[in-house]
């Protein structure tokens, strides 16, 4: 059996507010260290971007690319060469008024190959839309007049609502989302088998929906640098190579298939930077039942909160957090973690991107591969031994869970402490001298 780990939203460098350096050579060399074996190309309705990934790719298997040879020789920082694949997968935005409200929408699109993603592609421009503005274009669309495009150019293609409780652009968001996936999709809805809960909620806050009991959840970074990718992931098992296709990718996420889907990979949600209400201009934040006694005005500025996904949940919700675990053996697991540049951080108490944080960061990946096995698998005696026992128990803590997230709110991330300053004196090693004459 084959495990592999799947992050199917990431963004290239033609979106807006996206790095530079997001190029498919720079994407694969990411993907090595962190452990990632299939990413999505993102943005492939982008003319450029698009002519960058034919030159770039070629099939693996049927609907899954890896990059050409004379790719595959320079930067990789593995002992043995790993073949990153790609599939393509987009983000669009659709913004019209649809029952009686404007719904901003963001939904990822994914192609069986590269045929069927050109005459997609073909199809939105002859309708007039500008795909040369941004890697994820706003059509003037409803996600299901969206949806019933991509159907009828190939009935392959899927549709997955992108960070499905974010405020202003989920399909259950606060400013603009739907209620249910029927009310946004009418007759199409069958057609809708999963969604991404987003950096701001986890597994567990969406179980307490019974409406989305047959809807498979995944999660994927939204990377908009290469240094993102991973920090949410899905798990999932072949049989062998020859089975990583498009089309056994997607059956697994659209049936939910507990054999193969093994479990994703989540960030704490606290640390999403929509899990509270507030403002972020009065650095003002609140709980949702807080909210309730202010009516939702900001108390500083007398204006609405941002409601966030929290709030938004429990409004949806039927089920209790206490219920929703009970019914956990039922669900496919999740793993939640801190992205080890951050648990450096706070062992350093320095930047994420200072020389010692990167520094540290290198010589755990040199020692031991890729980091989600430092972070799932790593036997914590031997991260003792090539790094330090402050940094062991701050991934140990991890694991567990034992961590305080001081959680965003209105577009500002939580912010991770592992170490309160009490456990650094009771945990830092003590280091005693012997004279031994």
């Amino acid at each position: 059996m084959l495990e592999q780990t799947l992050d199917l939203h990431i963004h290239s460098k033609y979106s807006r507010a996206c790095s530079k350096s997001l190029e498919l050579p720079n994407i694969a060399r990411a993907c090595e260290i962190r452990g990632i074996d299939i990413v999505a190309t993102g943005d492939f309705t982008h003319p450029k971007w698009f002519e960058h990934m034919s030159e770039e790719l070629c099939e693996f298997s049927e609907g899954v690319y890896i990059l050409k040879d004379k790719k595959l020789e320079a930067g990789s920082l593995m002992r043995d060469r790993v073949q990153i694949k790609f599939i393509l997968g987009t983000e669009i935005a659709c913004i019209k008024k649809h029952k009686d409200k404007t719904r901003r929408i963001h939904v990822l699109v994914f192609a069986p190959n590269l045929k069927v993603a050109e005459k997609f592609n073909t199809t939105l421009a002859e309708r007039g839309f500008n795909l040369r503005a941004d890697g994820r274009p706003i059509l003037g669309m409803t996600p299901q007049d969206l949806l019933r495009l991509m159907l009828e150019i190939d009935e392959r293609m899927v549709m997955i609502p992108a960070h499905a409780w974010t405020p202003w652009f989920g399909i259950f968001g606060s400013k603009g989302g739907y209620d249910t996936l029927k009310e946004a999709f009418d007759d199409l809805t069958p057609h809708v088998r999963a969604i991404e809960t987003g950096l701001s909620s986890d597994p567990l806050m969406n179980w307490q929906l019974s409406m989305l009991d047959n809807i498979t959840l995944i999660s994927n970074s939204d990377a908009h640098s290469p240094q993102k990718l991973g920090r949410e992931a899905n798990v999932l098992q072949f049989n062998a190579e020859s089975e990583i296709t498009y089309d056994e990718i997607m059956r697994i996420i659209q049936t939910g298939d507990k054999k193969k889907f093994l479990y994703t990979i989540e960030f704490y949600p606290e640390e999403g930077k929509y899990h509270y209400d507030g403002h972020r201009d009065c650095k003002f934040v609140c709980a949702p039942e807080e909210t309730k006694k202010l009516k939702g005005i900001c108390p500083k500025c007398k204006r609405q909160l941002v409601i966030g996904v929290q709030n938004r949940v429990e409004e949806l919700a039927d089920r209790t957090v206490f219920e929703a675990q009970k019914i956990r053996d039922t669900k496919i697991p999740f793993k939640s973690l801190v992205p080890l540049p951050e648990i450096l951080t706070d062992v350093f108490e320095c930047g994420v991107s200072t020389k010692r944080v990167v520094t540290e960061y290198n010589n755990l990946i040199t020692k031991f591969g890729t980091e989600f096995f430092i972070l799932l698998h790593a036997d914590l005696d031997k991260i003792r031994m090539v790094s330090s026992d402050l940094v062991a128990e701050a991934i140990s803590r991890v694991r567990q869970g034992k961590i305080f997230v001081r959680p965003g709110y209105d577009g500002e991330f939580g912010v991770v402490k592992i170490f309160s300053d009490e456990d650094r004196i009771v945990t830092k090693p003590v280091q005693v001298s012997i004279d031994l004459d």
